[in-house]
């Protein structure tokens, strides 16, 4: 027998198998060939199958669809530690619905463990890893689905973004947050604790004060609890499309998580077997601006301006910062979240979840309700049935805590290609005053903790973006402190790095074009008088020096021949000899060709 009719053969009698298949898998095949047996039929895929029935896999399970379990589960941080449990219910609903599911857990980088040290060069580049190990796998297995996991700030989107670079069936569920602990007679979150050291180091707080408050911050597993990056991203998920609507702000040690993801799981399977859309049929302009809406109406974090246009480029699609600020500015602010507002994602869980904030946007005409989701229903679809806001926690559209969403892009001559800054919460939306500048992070964390500064200062963090540091670091150990001391809204913060998600106060971050790649960040001098206005219909950051001596700056920076980069090495000399700028999302590929999909 020739090789083509041995393995013709052998698919046949796989047909076979399925059509008989006691696991209760359809009787009839799927409308469309699955990707999987690339990886295992035919006489010669027999080895494949060997390592497959190695692995516990029988006839029956090698048929079936192929699913990948991609999570970041680990004991890198409380956001992390729960994601393995709750792949293991995905894994069950998988199976439950025809599937055959693989565990494969991808590597992260937590926040919360290297901020305000060198490590955190390496949690914006995380994002690119995860989205690189999504591919690897996927591609590599040829598995015909992706049921994401994560929970943490960079392994959410860079989840997401692999998802879509893929462009199989796929479903994302973030892991949840934590609660809340007590201290004081109140509610306290990790941000209390950071917050804290500013208030020890300005004799606000002692150091037993300070001990006990990281006690009592994060009694249990899960992200951070405030409206910062995880549950910002979370959100998103469900705005897009990708995540299951009312998932996002269950918290992480709610036992209903269980039930979530097997029925999660089970929808995956049906999106698969019935040929369900897949995340490029999800991922479009129209939806991408429903994300855009969340983070404004919510007061989320402003590394989502900067993660939404990365996941629409995995999807073909060019959405920039100034896409995003488009839908900032026309938004209301209805979601009273901390860190400008009172409430934690618990509560919102108890309010009715992201659903009873995507549905006042869609009453009140913000969102587009004809957006597809992973079950093959559109969002206003799904939408039905869902309670009205609380009032407290989330306000109707024409009630609004700010007529503009908590988010606003500054440009100007400091910021050519735009700025971000968290306006929720924020008394007073003008600053002018001279700059302190510091050529990296350590370098500012040093006068701060000293409070070698004055009121009214624009302390200025440069090097720090995405080539330039490389990595983009967050500068929350620094605006906590700033904020502890009793400065948060008395000095401005300006630089071409990140914040996280729990920054508050006047801090202006993502300044594109950074400093290393030219710049005009890089061209400031201490007391040059910095004006910052951050109300929506002006949204403004200049330096009042004129075109002609920011001129000469720069053409006696390069006689200087300032600029060279040093030798890095390994993974961070990579990123910086491919990243771009944050302003169209720190991207680190030119785009999936369309005969990859």
């Amino acid at each position: 027998m020739s090789e083509e009719k041995a393995i013709q053969g052998a698919q046949g009698a796989q047909d076979v198998k399925d059509a008989n298949s006691p696991r209760g898998l359809p009787h009839t095949a799927p409308p469309h060939r699955l990707r999987s047996r690339t990886m295992h039929e035919g006489a010669l895929r027999a080895p494949t199958r060997a390592f497959l029935r190695a692995i516990g896999q029988d006839d029956d399970d090698i048929a079936a669809a192929h699913v990948g379990v991609i999570h970041t589960g680990g004991e890198m941080s409380p956001c992390n530690t729960t994601l393995r449990d709750q792949a293991q219910h995905a894994k069950v609903g998988i199976f439950a619905g025809g599937g055959t599911p693989h565990e494969c857990p991808v590597v992260s980088v937590s926040d919360g463990l290297s901020v305000a040290h060198p490590g955190m060069r390496f949690s914006l580049v995380s994002r690119e890893l995860i989205a690189d190990s999504v591919e690897a796998t996927v591609r590599g297995h040829q598995w015909d689905g992706i049921f994401g996991l994560g929970g943490c700030d960079k392994n959410m989107p860079g989840l997401v973004m692999g998802m879509v670079r893929c462009n199989v069936p796929a479903v994302f569920m973030y892991g949840g947050s934590a609660l809340p602990g007590r201290n004081g007679g109140r509610d306290v979150n990790i941000v209390d604790a950071y917050e804290m050291i500013g208030q020890v180091i300005a004799g606000r707080a002692s150091e037993q004060e300070l001990e006990q408050m990281s006690r009592d911050c994060l009694p249990t597993a899960g992200a951070c609890a405030g409206q910062y990056t995880a549950n910002t991203m979370g959100m998103v998920g469900e705005a897009l499309g990708l995540s299951p609507l009312g998932s996002s702000m269950v918290p992480a040690v709610y036992s209903s998580r269980a039930p979530m993801a097997r029925r999660a799981g089970r929808a995956l399977m049906r999106s698969i077997l019935g040929d369900g859309p897949r995340p490029r049929d999800i991922i479009t302009r129209k939806s991408l601006e429903n994300a855009c809406l969340v983070v404004a109406a919510t007061g989320g974090s402003t590394n989502a301006p900067l993660h939404i246009p990365a996941i629409a480029h995995e999807a073909g699609i060019r959405f920039t910062l100034d896409d995003v600020s488009q839908v900032l500015a026309r938004t209301p602010l209805i979601a009273d979240l901390k860190p400008g507002g009172r409430f934690l994602a618990k509560d919102v869980y108890h309010a009715g979840g992201a659903p009873v904030i995507l549905k006042a946007l869609l009453d009140g005409g913000y969102l587009h309700g004809d957006c597809i989701t992973f079950t093959g229903r559109t969002l206003a679809e799904e939408l039905g049935g869902t309670p009205e806001p609380d009032g407290e926690v989330v306000r109707q559209v024409d009630d609004p805590i700010a007529p503009t969403g908590g988010v606003v892009v500054l440009k100007g001559n400091l910021a050519p290609d735009g700025a971000l800054l968290k306006v929720a919460g924020l008394r007073r939306l003008q600053h002018r005053g001279p700059a302190r500048v510091f050529e990296s992070e350590e370098h500012c964390l040093q006068a701060v903790q000293a409070m070698d500064y004055a009121l009214g200062d624009v302390i200025v963090i440069r090097g720090e973006g995405p080539k330039g540091g490389p990595g983009m670091r967050e500068m929350l150990g620094i605006t906590a402190l700033l904020y502890g001391q009793g400065a948060g809204e008395k000095v401005a913060l300006v630089t071409d790095g990140r914040f996280s998600g729990a920054t508050r106060g006047m801090c202006i971050g993502y300044v594109s074009p950074e400093s290393a790649s030219g710049g005009p960040l890089g061209l400031l001098r201490n007391g040059d008088m910095i004006d910052i206005d951050a109300r929506a219909e002006i949204a403004m950051l200049r330096v009042e020096v004129d075109d002609a001596e920011l001129a000469a700056r720069r053409q006696a920076l390069a006689a200087r021949g300032l600029g060279q980069r040093r030798r890095l090495g390994g993974l961070l000399e990579k990123y910086a000899a491919v990243v771009g700028p944050a302003n169209l999302g720190a991207l680190t590929h030119s785009g999936v060709p369309k005969d990859e999909l």
